[in-house]
């Protein structure tokens, strides 16, 4: 029997045909791979501040500890807390990072959230501290404290954002508001460049210390400074929302920054819903306190992620998965913080 040679045109159309087979079979690999994944999507805010990184950072040290758990967490940028709220009611985010005072107004239905309250909310864990950096342009300055601000052309932070409705308490605590000033409403690298650019004087940037924005607002000689605030200005912010702590940004964290800076910040507070089931949250906060030297690489804020430091200043109900990890290393656990699920459990 002879075996005819194949002539070229059907070695390459036997070729292409395996070829065609091949990705076939991957791309139905591929799917059924797909299929078994659990995706989570984190909410963060806009690129220029912390909340962007934290939630990229720890999005991908989860997805790399969790593959065996087929696990993967991408970030993704938003308004910041406010719409993050709005991400969670349409499943459009499994996480998000919530300024305290954003999420206890969703929680308890008040202020932004009148009569609408998400008592669906729960908390994982304490990220960091979320530093005001009230800055405005040297030629605005007088006693150097949040007074200065009135009658600037002043960025509150985006439309719907955590930074937008905490700036708006914060200045009525010291008697100002939208009307008191000319108010726009930028994210934080915009902020800046019209700073450089003469068309603002100045705008909040909330944030983990060091801020990129505000180094890039000190490193390319924009003429500005962080402003102060002062105890009996903490005291009056306070009496209308208590969620502030004073706050020390030390002398050197910003370039040309010789003097430390007297200011406030509030927790920044990673969140989930209680639709989200037990395993998968309990298996991210292990992850995420485990891998402590991963984490803290993500952003110098990040060395605040510590299991000391995760119920400070948290005021809504753990998740069942968080509060089983921290049950299992032995965290005391306010009653207050203690999920609802237990206690109706527990009632039956």
């Amino acid at each position: 029997m002879t075996i005819k040679k194949m002539t070229y045109p059907k070695l390459k159309l036997l070729l292409a045909v395996i070829t065609a087979i091949a990705l076939i079979i991957m791309a139905i690999i591929g799917k059924i791979e797909n299929a078994n994944k659990r995706f989570l999507s984190v909410a963060t805010a806009s690129t220029g501040g912390t909340y962007y990184p934290m939630g990229v950072g720890l999005a991908n040290i989860w997805s790399n500890h969790l593959k065996q758990e087929n696990i993967q967490v991408t970030g993704q940028s938003s308004a910041g807390s406010v719409e993050n709220i709005d991400l969670f009611q349409k499943n459009e985010a499994q996480l998000a990072i919530l300024q305290s005072l954003i999420a206890v107004e969703a929680y308890q239905g008040v202020r932004n959230f009148e009569n609408r309250p998400y008592q669906d909310l729960r908390s994982i864990s304490v990220l960091w501290p979320n530093v005001e950096h009230f800055v405005l342009l040297e030629d605005k300055v007088k006693d150097r404290t949040l007074n200065d601000i009135a009658g600037t052309r002043f960025s509150v932070g985006p439309q719907a954002s955590g930074t937008e409705q905490s700036t708006l308490i914060i200045l009525k605590g010291v008697n100002l508001s939208k009307q008191n000033i000319h108010p726009e409403y930028l994210g934080y690298g915009d902020t800046v460049s019209a700073m450089r650019d003469g068309r603002l004087d100045g705008g909040a940037l909330p944030a983990g210390v060091p801020a990129s924005a505000v180094t890039d607002m000190y490193a390319s000689g924009v003429p500005a400074r962080i402003l102060n605030v002062t105890n009996e200005q903490l005291e009056k912010i306070n009496a209308i929302a208590n969620s502030w702590f004073r706050f020390v940004i030390k002398p050197e964290t910003y370039p040309l920054q010789k003097q430390p800076i007297q200011t406030i910040a509030q927790p920044n507070i990673l969140m989930t819903t209680r639709k989200i089931d037990e395993k998968t949250i309990y298996e991210l906060t292990k992850v995420m306190f485990e891998n402590q030297k991963e984490v803290h690489q993500i952003h110098s804020s990040a060395k605040y992620i510590l299991p000391e430091n995760a119920l400070k200043g948290v005021s809504v109900p753990l998740h069942l998965g968080a509060y089983q990890y921290y049950r299992e290393i032995g965290l005391d656990i306010p009653e207050y913080l203690v999920p609802p699920e237990i206690t109706l459990v527990t009632n039956q």
